[in-house]
């Protein structure tokens, strides 16, 4: 064999093992790849029957929180449904209710009918009876007719007093019953859902120092530091010998605390010169500022209304006002949830009632600053920043400088009254009292057969006391009726004056 047979041979052999190797090797990458396939396939198959589980418990929860929540829908009906059937029930009874009312309402005015057909027969009567009068006189008296006519005017206008004085006296017990009763009823029921605190004001601010030597520095080289301050503030500072104590005096409020909250700076501070004085000045006008802020600002949301800025700022400065003693700002908050309560009650606009009661007063704030009275004032500022015209007459007619247009008007004027006039709410100076009380004494004292007039209870009650011969149990109803009608034209006064007429018969005798 040669040579290039036996390379031949070799390479032949070489490439069959490597076929052979080749081979090999792919059958045993094959059984890897489906032994690989198989764990995969079985790896899938078990990840499958998961999912399937957790399908299937999905499914499940799904179907349960489903149902519990139409259980849960249904039982939310059912109470809805067994509200609104209660809700039916007494709007039922209310309608039933204001039927009988209606009713009785009714009756009540057919009875007052009646009444007018009686009053018209009685007049008819009474024409009647005059002109068969006339004629007896004129054939059986020896007299003129005019004396005639004289005698029958008199006897019949006594007549006519007494019958007129015990109509009066029936007719207004039993409208006072009735509208006792409501009022009664109402204001009470406002009464006792409101309460605000009261503090009186006065014209001075106390201050506390340290100590006496801080004196010394308020009042400066010469009186140097007080008179800058008092030149700056435009309010009078009092040092007595009174120990420890610094008085701030002036009538416009907020031109006093800001005085005050300036002199309370510069004793915390020390040092006091004119130049510091007035840096603590224009300090204290931006806290004021913000302060009188805050206070209209809580007032509006305690009342639930929303106002012009410049307005919220006015009602704040109500804070530093008052009236009688009584803070304006207080005495207006406090008036304001009255009137709501009014206006519910008798359902008429709750808001245009509140806005209008809140707004009476708030020209107080500027009568420091315009000439006018408070109410004119008012209404100029409510119309400046778009007040309606039902709140500028609220303003004007709660002192009746206007006649009220509105129900709401008339509420405010309520509302106003029962704050201004409930005991503590108020002080009165001394000689206005006393005015008072001697004018009521006075109007009484006009009226013919009246012997004397007392005012008792502080103004509320005007005893008095008639000539029995000139005024008898009939005429007493219409002559109380008549002091009344005079004393409300005449006399500004708050709350109710009561008049009691007393008339006295006496008989004396003397065993001897």
């Amino acid at each position: 064999m040669n040579l290039t047979t036996l390379s031949t041979s070799i390479g032949i052999t070489i490439i069959s093992v490597s076929i052979a190797i080749f081979f090999i090797r792919k059958a045993f990458v094959g059984s890897k790849i489906k032994q690989k396939q198989k764990e995969i396939d079985e790896k899938i198959s078990r990840a499958r029957k998961e999912f399937d589980k957790i399908i299937s418990k999905a499914q499940e929860e799904s179907k349960n929180y489903k149902s519990k929540l139409i259980q849960q829908a249904e039982d939310e009906i059912k109470a809805r449904h067994k509200t609104v059937a209660e809700i039916e029930k007494r709007v039922t009874e209310k309608e039933n209710n204001l039927i009988k009312r209606e009713s009785q309402f009714n009756d009540k005015l057919r009875g007052i009918d009646q009444e007018r057909q009686n009053l018209k027969q009685l007049q008819s009567k009474q024409e009647k009876i005059l002109v068969d009068l006339a004629k007896k006189l004129e054939n059986v008296a020896e007299m003129s007719k005019d004396d005639a006519e004289k005698l029958l005017i008199t006897t019949t206008e006594k007549e006519l007093k007494a019958k007129l004085g015990k109509m009066i006296k029936d007719k207004e017990q039993e409208a006072k019953k009735i509208a006792n009763r409501k009022a009664t009823e109402i204001i009470t029921t406002a009464i006792q859902r409101t309460a605000v605190d009261h503090v009186a004001a006065i014209t001075t601010s106390t201050l506390e120092l340290p100590d006496d030597d801080m004196k010394g520095r308020v009042i400066g080289k010469e009186g140097r530091n007080i008179r800058a301050f008092e030149s700056i503030s435009g309010v009078d500072v009092i040092i007595d010998d009174t120990p420890g104590c610094v008085v701030l005096s002036a009538f416009d409020p907020i031109r006093r605390e800001l005085a005050r909250l300036t002199m309370k700076k510069l004793l915390e501070d020390g040092r006091i010169h004119p130049s510091k004085i007035e840096e603590e000045y224009e300090k204290s006008k931006k806290d004021l500022n913000n302060t009188v802020m805050e206070y209209g600002e809580k007032a509006a949301d305690e009342i639930g209304l929303e106002f012009h800025p410049k307005i919220v700022e006015l009602i704040g400065k109500l804070h530093f006002r008052s009236s009688y003693g009584q803070n304006i700002l207080k005495h207006s908050i406090e008036a304001t949830h009255l009137a709501g309560i009014i206006a519910s009650q008798l359902g008429v606009n709750v808001e245009l009632a509140k806005r209008g009661t809140m707004l009476h007063d708030i020209g107080k704030a500027l009568d420091f600053e315009r000439e006018g009275t408070h109410t004119v004032i008012g209404k100029e500022v409510c119309e400046q920043y778009g007040e309606s015209k039902e709140i500028q007459n609220c303003i004007m007619a709660h002192h009746e400088e206007e006649p009220p247009e509105t129900i709401e008007a008339i509420i405010v004027m309520i509302a106003d009254a029962v704050s201004s006039v409930r005991p503590g709410a108020r002080r009165e100076s001394l000689e206005t009292h006393v005015k008072r009380l001697e004018k009521l004494e006075a109007i009484a004292n006009e009226f013919d057969g009246v012997i004397k007039a007392y005012a008792i209870q502080a103004g509320r009650e005007v005893r008095v006391i008639v000539n029995p011969q000139d005024i008898n149990d009939d005429t007493m109803a219409k002559l109380s009726f008549d002091i009344a009608k005079k004393i409300e034209n005449q006399v500004d006064y708050p709350g109710e004056v009561k008049i009691s007429v007393v008339r006295e018969v006496r008989s004396e005798s003397y065993a001897k």
